[in-house]
């Protein structure tokens, strides 16, 4: 039986960056494959109840160099963004798109880098548009996509259902029906992989 992950994230989420940025390694080391699962992290937020580390001045005055920790470990580029906290509505959108293109791994690493190496505003179609042109992408074609009744409505649907599987942030990863959260936990994932 292959091994596998599911990778529930949000281009919003540093964390999400760290642990995406990470994946390639994860998966070499143990031979699973990833079932990414882009979400939109402010609607699972509402459902569950649960804020960002950014609502508690203390919590996120440490998680900011708890962030720089981790990119300075890991050898990551990383910047606060300064449009921080900015909409990825349209970006998970596009991830959909991706997803369904086969080109989902190509487009979070654009749109991770952009948002939290490049600090590009992600809310910005206009910035969306260069961000995918930029990295090969028909950008017109993806703008089409994210329009799309479907699309909206597939978001909306992923993140419900990652809300009734138990997931309350981001990155969260299920190996079989094993929940961890954190990029700090992906030792945990790899451990349940091997």
């Amino acid at each position: 039986m292959s091994k596998s992950v599911d990778f529930y994230y949000d281009y919003i989420s540093p964390a999400s960056y760290f642990a995406c940025m990470r994946l390639p390694e994860l998966t070499k080391e143990t031979g699973a494959t990833i079932n990414y699962k882009p979400v939109l992290l402010g609607g699972i937020f509402k459902a569950t109840g649960n804020t960002s580390p950014v609502t508690v001045p203390a919590k996120w005055e440490w998680i900011k160099a708890d962030f720089q920790r981790h990119a300075d470990y890991y050898g990551l580029p990383f910047q606060l963004n300064p449009h921080f906290i900015f909409s990825t509505v349209n970006a998970m959108r596009g991830a959909l798109w991706a997803l369904s293109a086969g080109r989902i791994e190509e487009y979070n690493r654009a749109m991770f880098s952009a948002a939290w190496a490049e600090g590009r505003d992600l809310s910005s179609l206009e910035v969306l548009a260069d961000i995918l042109n930029r990295a090969g992408f028909n950008a017109d074609e993806a703008m089409a996509a994210i329009a799309q009744p479907a699309i909206k409505s597939e978001l909306i649907e992923v993140t419900d259902e990652a809300v009734a599987l138990g997931v309350f942030g981001a990155p969260t990863f299920f190996v079989n029906d094993e929940l961890f959260f954190g990029q700090d936990r992906m030792d945990w994932v790899k451990r349940a992989l091997i």
